[in-house]
């Protein structure tokens, strides 16, 4: 089965908040992307609205219907709802997205820099995964290469997320051979769990098919950082379709 795209667009959010208005617009970087032939979209709305804002979901979920593609909604399902930020579970009662992907980062963080710890946190994502469920979302929980990814199966979820920034990393410091071994390994328990795999943080076009060539089983990769600032150069469409041509096949 060939790996799928899902382009994350935070960084077009982050790009139109910085100056206030609607530009760039998010629907538009949206359709453009999709009609390059990505395989969906990504998002992941944070508490503060730095970048991706709650009518940003509502709007994007109602795209990637229209497209009859799939909408992945990021988050950490728990921090708290606030004045702007309905918390993750209620934003996913809204959207509905196909994918509901469960991230720990507090409110604080950059950017999303570590996995769940499922020996400690596993009981309080149990009742959680149910719930999102129940909605018709498939669950993906973030995990760290070397991570006991067999318990996100044993709390229901239907794939882990592989955080490869560490191996972005060890990539770019020409060192990729230990990462990609114990990103594999991973994939392999993952799948031996009845998990299906994702993967994504820091991919681009430089490191990508190393990664998907090394690592079994990865379904889908999300990228949104790199792609965004290659397209600031080479264009939205062409270079999803640079990606495209990468998973493809794989």
């Amino acid at each position: 089965m060939s790996c799928r795209l899902s382009v994350n667009l935070n960084k077009i959010a982050a790009l139109r908040n910085s100056r206030g208005g609607a530009e760039p617009d998010m629907l538009r970087a949206a359709r453009a992307c999709l009609d390059a032939g990505a395989h969906g979209i990504t998002v992941h709305p944070r508490p503060d609205a730095r970048h991706t804002r709650h009518d940003d979901v509502l709007a994007l979920a109602e795209l990637t219907r229209e497209y009859r593609v799939e909408f992945n909604l990021e988050g950490n399902p728990f921090a708290p709802a606030r004045e702007g930020y309905a918390g993750f579970l209620r934003l996913c009662e809204l959207a509905r997205p196909a994918q509901a992907t469960l991230v720990p980062d507090d409110d604080a963080q950059l950017t999303s820099d570590h996995g769940f710890d499922f020996a400690g946190e596993v009981a309080a994502l149990a009742p959680l995964v149910v719930q999102l469920k129940a909605l018709g979302c498939r669950v993906s929980l973030f995990a760290d290469a070397g991570s006991e990814v067999s318990r996100a199966a044993a709390v229901g979820a239907d794939r882990v997320e592989l955080y490869t920034g560490p191996y972005a990393e060890a990539f770019a410091a020409g060192r990729a051979d230990a990462a990609l071994a114990a990103f594999a390994a991973t994939a392999r328990d993952a799948l031996a769990a009845g998990l299906a795999v994702n993967a994504g943080h820091d991919l681009n076009q430089a490191n990508l098919g190393a990664f998907l060539d090394a690592v079994p089983g990865v379904r889908e990769v999300s990228i949104g950082h790199a792609l965004i600032g290659e397209a600031l150069y080479a264009g939205l469409a062409s270079t999803v379709t640079r990606y495209l041509a990468i998973v493809s096949g794989r």
